[in-house]
């Protein structure tokens, strides 16, 4: 019996040691959560059409709403506990009162007995018995003392640490707010540019591949502008360069603005990083807000409305060849003029886009391989 009672045991030990413990621990949302990642992976290796794009927006539509609300989960968890350390601390709070004054009242009556010499208490006493009684009265004093000294200090021990509990749960919850914030605003991105796509596309497949083809036009476009432009001469800060226009439509402009870019050593960066912060109308998240952390000038002086940023716009469906990254910035103001934002030389060039149309482009190189391009000008 007990060789079989090893045998099952070994067994058993083998048995456990080969189920794969992590799938118990994977819960279903994380498990729904990789899955969707693995389909948006697949996805882009595809090749690129309107049902893939359609399939793409829907599935990282699906990925950011689980996170959205695994976050709020997490959030109304965090509430919870928070709401109950704070049930805690209160009592705490109330029995630390409590422990403090009984302890401030038992201190001048055990430093008067505590004063009171043996022989003293011997002579108090009427006998041999009440000596005794009165000696073991004292000793016990003492140790009531002794232990109202510990639970006072246990409780106080408890009371910081409910209070710095509950001050890193707090941060944490704000933590989470943050990332839902973010995670809310991708949300409604993601939304508004599939509306956009199905809105501009019309679910025409000819279509798609048209507008994917004038956004690579345009980048062409200023590609060959670098190379083969015409030299003007020097430009200051603030001088006048050229005037907002509409060149390159219907092939490479929807309407009169100005697309504004900077590039560094031939790469794209965020041209918002070199602009000055300003005021201006943001049509992209809605209302007016502060853009810019840079110090050159705006290229367009008065009322300025920026209808496009940098990075994942809702348009982003269009930029194939940069990832989904709008490479400038696109706006409109109340004046045509655009302005030198810095020093530096400045070139002219027009090229072909999308067919027939002809897109002018200035372009200002302003030394250590950084230039800032001015599309559809007249």
């Amino acid at each position: 019996m007990k060789i079989l009672s090893r045998i099952v045991i070994v067994f058993v030990f083998l048995f456990f040691l080969h189920v794969p413990v992590f799938a118990q621990d994977v819960s279903p949302v994380d498990r729904k959560i990789e899955e969707l990642k693995s389909k948006i992976s697949e996805l882009q290796t595809q090749e690129n059409s309107l049902s893939k794009q359609i399939s793409l927006l829907n599935s990282n539509i699906e990925l950011t709403t689980l996170r959205v609300d695994t976050i709020k989960l997490a959030i109304d968890k965090l509430t919870k506990e928070i709401d109950e350390l704070a049930g805690e601390i209160e009592k705490l709070e109330v029995l630390l009162t409590k422990r403090s004054e009984l302890m401030l009242h038992r201190i001048p009556e055990t430093y008067k007995s505590q004063r009171m010499p043996t022989l003293g208490v011997l002579l108090f006493s009427n006998n041999v018995s009440d000596f005794i009684s009165r000696m073991k009265y004292m000793n016990r004093v003492q140790e009531v003392n002794a232990q109202l000294l510990v639970q006072l200090k246990l409780t106080q021990n408890n009371f910081g640490e409910r209070k710095a509990t509950r001050e890193k749960k707090k941060t944490q919850q704000e933590t989470l707010k943050k990332q839902q914030e973010d995670e809310q605003k991708k949300l409604e991105r993601q939304k508004k540019e599939k509306q956009m796509l199905l809105s501009e596309t019309k679910n025409s497949e000819s279509r798609y591949q048209s507008l994917l083809a004038q956004a690579l036009a345009e980048k062409n476009a200023i590609d060959r502008a670098r190379i083969e432009g015409m030299k003007v001469g020097p430009v200051k800060k603030g001088d006048i360069i050229a005037l907002v226009g509409n060149t390159g439509y219907p092939g490479c402009s929807t309407g009169a603005h100005l697309h504004f870019e900077v590039q560094k050593s031939g790469s794209w960066v965020n041209a918002e990083e070199y602009l000055q912060g300003r005021e201006v109308y943001d049509d992209q998240n809605g209302g007016r807000s502060r853009i810019g952390s840079g110090s050159w000038d705006w290229p367009l002086d008065g009322d300025v409305r920026v209808t496009q940023r940098f990075g994942k716009t809702p348009y982003s469906w269009r930029y194939a060849y940069s990832g989904g990254i709008h490479t400038g910035i696109d706006m409109v103001s109340t004046t045509e003029v655009i302005r030198a934002p810095q020093d530096g030389s400045l070139y002219s060039s027009s090229q072909s886009c999308g067919g027939s149309s002809i897109i002018k482009i200035k372009y200002i190189d302003h030394g250590n391989g950084v230039a800032s391009f001015y599309l559809h000008v007249q």
